[in-house]
């Protein structure tokens, strides 16, 4: 038993690695690449939109108290 197992987990483990090296081609076939300018203007709108912490009520900050005190 221990030598079908020592015959067949190498035998599966190369047919694993094969089977996912196709599915991350075809991953990186079908995806967008995203260039460093669009990234630039994702993080300049996210940090256009970011309240600073003194801007944030009094309310929001106790609903956060209670949420991490659960």
């Amino acid at each position: 038993m221990q030598g079908l197992a020592a015959v067949l987990f190498p035998a599966m483990l190369m047919l694993f690695a094969l089977t996912m090296e196709k599915v991350q081609a075809r991953i990186d076939r079908t995806t967008e690449t995203v260039s460093d300018e669009q990234v630039d203007e994702i993080l300049q709108a996210a940090q256009s939109q970011a309240s600073a912490p003194d801007e944030v009520s009094p309310s929001t900050l106790d609903d956060l108290r209670s949420r991490r005190a659960s």
